[in-house]
């Protein structure tokens, strides 16, 4: 079932899905094809430094990703994309691409996402569990320690219904203690 050709639709697949900052008219939980959430920007101000980098989300190439659709008014199209552009390209780390997801209502619609530029220098490539752990244990920034923010977003996912088992494993490291004793 395809979606009506004026729709605009945002896919948010990290904090945007929970905190997404401007009006819309409906929101379904939704899939991208072809790409993953990962652990994969490396973070100096937010939630690292330049020094000493944490690790924030982002959208890279790779098998799929359920995240939040947003159907936003005609109306409010360019003030959403400028918001959008304010908030998610600060470095460039991510590129702003038009991509297909499916609705949980089973629509195919063509929605808004930023992915991960993995030309970047920010990018830090695909980490297994162990190693995002590793980083993410003592990174801290001008928002906050990295810490709260994977066990955040983890716990706001799972009050949407969402498993991420990969950031769940980047999570138990966290809290087992293997992410510090890989630091020592």
């Amino acid at each position: 079932m395809a979606a009506d050709m004026d729709e605009f639709w945002v896919f948010g697949y990290g904090s945007l899905m929970w905190n997404p900052g401007f009006r819309f008219e409906e929101k379904l939980t939704a899939r991208a094809f072809g790409y993953r959430r990962s652990l994969c920007v490396h973070s100096w101000v937010h939630r690292g430094t330049e020094r000493h980098p944490g690790l924030v989300l982002g959208l890279d190439h790779g098998g799929s990703c359920i995240g939040m659709a947003f159907r936003v008014a005609p109306a409010e199209r360019t003030e959403v994309v400028d918001y959008l552009r304010e908030r998610e390209l600060v470095t460039h780390v991510y590129k702003e691409r038009t991509m297909r997801v499916q609705l949980s209502d089973g629509r195919r619609v063509p929605a808004l996402a930023y992915v991960i530029d993995r030309n970047h220098v920010q990018y830090a490539g695909t980490l297994k569990a162990e190693q995002a752990a590793a980083t993410v244990a003592t990174a801290v920034g001008k928002s906050g320690n990295n810490r709260e923010y994977v066990l955040n977003t983890l716990a706001h996912l799972r009050e949407m219904g969402i498993r991420d088992h990969w950031l769940e494993e980047v999570a138990t490291n966290l809290t087992d203690g293997t992410a510090a004793s890989a630091q020592a």
